[in-house]
């Protein structure tokens, strides 16, 4: 009887968190950054080129790492835009250039936050509740 109580103990914890981070909280993500800043493709084994993001936040903990992002890459003049087809980034955050590419590319970091500003056009099909991110960057130089 007392591992069927343990059980329904945990449960109702667990419940209860979920329950308390679902009704907010007035934390929210201010910025990103990834890391290394910058970094050789060359300089790596196979030439992937792990990044990993930290979000800092307004409220403790003020900061968390790995901070789960999405990824992509883009040239350096285009920090967020169409992908690069020259540059490929996993959803681990590991960057590889890909066959012919040569050059700085940004690799980007992103999270999708609320936005509570003033009313703006949000396809929400795409973003669902979220129409901003929060997006940190570094540069991969190929090869």
């Amino acid at each position: 009887m007392s591992r069927h109580r343990f059980t329904i103990c945990i449960a109702f914890l667990g419940f209860a968190a979920w329950i308390a981070l679902a009704c907010g909280s007035s934390r929210k993500l201010q910025s990103i950054t990834v890391s290394p800043a910058s970094a050789g493709a060359q300089d790596y084994p196979s030439g992937e080129v792990p990044f990993v993001a930290t979000g800092h936040y307004n409220a403790a903990p003020m900061s968390v790492t790995p901070l789960p992002a999405g990824w992509g890459a883009a040239s350096t003049n285009q920090v967020i835009g169409p992908p690069t087809d020259s540059v490929s980034v996993n959803a681990n955050g590991v960057a590889q250039c890909n066959a012919g590419a040569s050059g700085t590319y940004s690799v980007a970091a992103w999270v999708n936050v609320p936005y509570n500003g003033p009313s703006i056009f949000c396809p929400a099909s795409l973003y669902g509740d979220s129409c901003s991110s929060v997006v940190g960057t570094a540069q991969l130089t190929c090869p």
